[in-house]
């Protein structure tokens, strides 16, 4: 009986909610017919953009695509084709459509080189961060991000706070510890806010303070932000684990070497897991170390950086003989 009973409430719900839209779409429409007729394309046109973002309301994608096309051939001021070429990005983010979202990303970057305002400029900064952030690339989601702190105008696509979260998750992971400490550590504009987010308070100044133990615990508090963010949880357990490699040469890099002990009391945990941690990383090359089992020892490698660049110089060099040789044995010919 109740299971009967839940089933007609969800049928009724729905039934109304697809009443109450087709109302609600035939007013829209009846609305543009009026301004079709009687008002000017300024009129038309505020009366499409009402129906497309109606349609995207209600999710209706197809409908909301075909709509906004529509829309997008009646309008020809630069400001209004970029408005609704963020709209289609929107509607892309909210289905997991990259492919909406990444053709009207670049529609937008031509838009703002034939004359967009300041204020759009800054939006498509925040909106190509997003994108650059949920595919991965979180050198550009940083760099767009951190560009816009101060003046971030996109509440359509996220609230201030959320923004400012997506900044420091992507400047933690792409910025060396000098932009770090200049872009965010000491960026007003971000500690204004901070006091309002501890938890991501803690997991900035955590790191930066060498405070690894805290630093393991801020992490873990991150990786359950990451797994409930509908852009970041596939990227989770490769954040985590890259973060995890931060740590772990930050502080190795202090050292020539370190005891295994200390370092597992340094971040809190068992010598068996920074063991099995380190091994792992050293293998695929994450971080130059190596251990002594029987000494219980971490050997830190720092790789010669003049001697790799002097390498690379004599390389290239070799190369480019080559090419001058092989060239004047043409003209010889």
């Amino acid at each position: 009986w109740y299971q009967r009973r839940v089933r007609e409430a969800v049928v009724s719900t729905q039934s109304t909610g697809e009443a109450k839209n087709k109302e609600e779409l035939k007013k829209l429409t009846e609305t543009i017919e009026n301004a079709e007729k009687n008002e000017g394309e300024s009129e038309v046109r505020e009366a499409m953009v009402k129906k497309c973002e109606y349609l995207t309301l209600i999710g209706s994608k197809e409908e909301a695509l075909k709509m906004v096309k529509e829309t997008l051939e009646k309008t020809n001021t630069t400001g209004h084709r970029l408005d609704l070429h963020f709209h289609l990005i929107r509607l892309g983010f909210f289905f997991s459509d990259n492919k909406i979202v990444t053709t009207n990303l670049d529609k937008a970057k031509e838009l703002i080189e034939l004359g967009g305002d300041w204020d759009r400029r800054n939006r498509l900064k925040v909106y190509s961060g997003l994108y650059a952030m949920s595919v991965r690339n979180f050198q550009e989601a940083a760099d767009n991000f951190l560009d816009t702190v101060s003046t971030f105008t996109s509440y359509e696509l996220m609230d201030y706070h959320t923004f400012i979260k997506y900044a420091i998750i992507s400047s933690m992971l792409a910025l060396d510890r000098k932009d770090l400490t200049k872009k965010v550590v000491e960026g007003a504009d971000i500690n204004e806010v901070l006091h309002d987010l501890p938890l991501f308070k803690n997991y900035i100044y955590s790191l930066y303070n060498a405070q690894y133990a805290d630093f393991f615990v801020a992490l873990a508090d991150i990786e359950g932000f990451l797994k409930a963010d509908r852009l970041l949880a596939l990227h989770t357990h490769h954040y985590v684990r890259e973060m995890r490699v931060r740590a772990y040469a930050q502080l190795l890099e202090s050292y020539s070497s370190l005891t295994v002990t200390y370092m597992a009391n340094s971040f809190g945990v068992s010598e068996k897991f920074i063991d099995t941690e380190l091994s792992r990383f050293i293998t695929t090359g994450a971080l130059n170390a190596k251990i002594d089992k029987v000494g219980g020892i971490i050997q830190t490698n720092r790789p010669d950086k003049k001697n790799w660049q002097y390498q690379a110089v004599i390389k290239q060099g070799d190369l480019l003989l080559n090419r001058i040789q092989k060239l004047s044995r043409v003209i010889t010919i």
